[in-house]
């Protein structure tokens, strides 16, 4: 059983594409299984990309801060 994990952070601007990145010593080591297929390891932080029609449906953007965890071994995302 994977251990149940919630962080709170902002969403940043990298180039064209709002991300969200977590560094894997802050907790992002426990998102990285249920986040498979949507995210990226580099240099120790796990990327998320979040597209386009999710900020839409979220309301967030650029400095939003959300929360994610991985209830029932998934990914989610909250705006705060």
């Amino acid at each position: 059983m994977t251990e149940f994990i919630s962080l709170t952070g902002p969403i940043e601007q990298i180039g064209d594409k709002l991300m969200l990145r977590i560094p894997l010593t802050m907790g992002g080591d426990k998102l990285v299984s249920c986040s498979q297929g949507i995210s990226t390891i580099q240099d120790g932080i796990l990327c998320i990309e979040v597209k386009d029609w999710l900020a839409q449906k979220l309301s967030i953007s650029e400095g939003s801060l959300v929360t994610v965890d991985n209830t029932n071994g998934k990914f989610n995302i909250h705006p705060e």
